[in-house]
Order: structure tokens, then C-alpha cells, then sequence
């Protein structure tokens, strides 16, 4: 099935955020080898130099190691996922954040609907 991709996002920036996931979610595990440029490709739907380009995100920020004749693996250096994950969690977070200080909520508002949205996705599927 192909993946939905966004207009107003950079298609490659899109593959990314999904091997990125793949990564952090643990589907793809630290040291694991990654389906090749063209299978990436076919299962998104999308021309393989942008999966090539992806590729090459994620070499550039440690994510992903590339071997001549071997393909590409997953970094092996847990601590470095993390940071990432990490980084992107807190990118979310602060935006959230931003987005409500604007709205004129506290602290204490903020925290309160992150509170009732946990609460809420707990009870929908049996846990975070």
C-alpha cells in the first residue's frame, strides 16, 4: 500500500520522518540492515532517487551507515537514537507549548490538557 504523503512537505523529508519512526519505534533496530533504495521506493510509491536522498539525511546525521557492497544498516549506537528521538520529542513538545502560551494558557492549563490526553489515549488503547 502506497504511503500518504503531504503537499506542503518535501516528499523526501516525509521518507525520513517514516524510516526515522521505523528507527525509533524499533522496527528497523540498531545494526539492522534496511530494505534496499528500490524496495523503499516501490512499497512508498515514489521515484528512487528521493528515497536516495532520504538516504542520504540519515547517513549525514549518524541515524543510518552505509556499506559499498553490503547496503545500509541502522547505526548501532543506541545513544545516539535516543538523542535523536529525543530531539524530536522535544521539538514537538516546544511547539505544543509555544502554540498554547499564545493562546494565553498557564503552565498549569497546559499541563492539565496534556494530562486529559494521556489519560484519554490510555483508556482508548490500553496504554501509552
Amino acid at each position: 500500500m502506497a504511503w500518504q504523503f503531504k503537499p506542503t512537505v518535501p516528499i523526501y523529508i516525509q521518507v525520513v520522518s517514516v524510516i526515522k519512526s521505523r528507527i525509533f519505534n524499533g522496527e528497523y533496530p540498531p545494526g539492522s540492515h534496511l530494505p534496499s533504495v528500490r524496495e523503499l521506493a516501490q512499497e512508498a510509491s515514489v521515484n528512487p532517487n528521493t528515497v536516495q536522498k532520504a538516504f542520504g539525511e540519515l547517513e549525514q546525521s549518524g541515524l543510518i551507515c552505509t556499506f559499498r557492497t553490503a547496503g545500509r544498516n541502522v547505526t548501532e549506537d543506541e545513544e545516539l537514537i535516543k538523542r535523536c528521538k529525543e530531539d524530536i520529542c522535544r521539538k514537538y513538545v516546544n511547539s505544543f507549548v509555544n502554540e498554547m502560551s499564545t493562546m494565553g494558557l498557564s503552565r498549569e492549563d497546559i499541563l492539565s490538557v496534556l494530562d486529559d490526553i494521556i489519560k484519554s489515549q490510555t483508556e482508548k488503547e490500553g496504554g501509552l
